[in-house]
């Protein structure tokens, strides 16, 4: 396939459902061949079957981003198999509904792990691939409007997304001489399986390729090195 993203992988983390498969299909759309990650293998075989049927190439790796070793096997498995990388998206993520009061260890553990250490996990495991592309080199961070403000009832999930904010604009900035690109999104209500279990009752503004659209603008390149500028940025779509 041919398209402003032909050439390189870009691999999507959290891809076999809701947001993480609409930005797969979207970049695979750009000629991206894609990596899709996650954790249900049965699910990752059905969403590169939809992008081979659109005429798109991608490939599943089953992968729990809460566990460093599992993501540096998974990312040595894409580079053996797929052409050099060049877009990373941390999509993968985790919810917890629950007064603070009654949020085990465990519960909180999980939330971040998947959330905040995920999103270090991958982004570490590709930043040499990445360096190396110099103004092709993006990484888009799927954080949320929980990262911007504090929800009740979702402390954990504000924790963690607080911090990939925290996160991205840090990496940004000691990336920026290498101009590799790192932006966060910013979703407020998107009609998904998660946001159902972290705001039951919610009604929904945005569909997954809403928030899709958004990570294909920050992956794209434009003329005269205008993504390698934005950086560091944190883009609210709250429909």
């Amino acid at each position: 396939m041919t398209g402003l993203l032909a050439g390189g992988t870009a691999v999507v983390t959290g891809a076999s459902r809701g947001i993480g498969r609409a930005i797969a299909m979207r970049l695979a759309a750009a000629g991206a061949e894609v990596a899709l990650w996650a954790r249900d293998e049965g699910a990752l075989g059905r969403v590169a079957g939809e992008i081979e049927a659109a005429g798109g190439r991608a490939r599943g790796f089953v992968c729990d981003v809460a566990d460093p070793a599992a993501v540096v096997r998974a990312a040595d498995a894409v580079r053996r198999a797929m052409p050099p990388v060049r877009i990373v998206v941390n999509n993968a993520g985790a919810v917890l509904r629950s007064e603070t009061a009654a949020i085990t260890d465990e519960g909180w553990r999980r939330v971040m792990a998947v959330n905040a250490d995920g999103t270090f996990h991958v982004t570490r495991a590709f930043l040499a691939d990445l360096v190396g592309h110099g103004p092709n080199g993006r990484i888009i961070n799927i954080a949320s409007r929980a990262g911007r403000e504090g929800t009740p009832l979702l402390a954990a999930y504000c924790a963690a997304k607080h911090a990939v904010v925290g996160f991205t604009r840090a990496l940004a900035e000691e990336l920026r001489a290498a101009k590799v690109s790192v932006n966060a999104i910013c979703p407020g209500s998107v009609d998904t399986a998660m946001l159902r279990e972290g705001l039951p009752g919610a009604r929904p503004d945005m569909t997954p390729d809403d928030i899709a659209s958004t990570a294909l603008y920050l992956a794209t390149p434009a003329p005269d090195g205008a993504p390698a500028a934005l950086t560091g940025t944190c883009i609210d779509v709250f429909g």
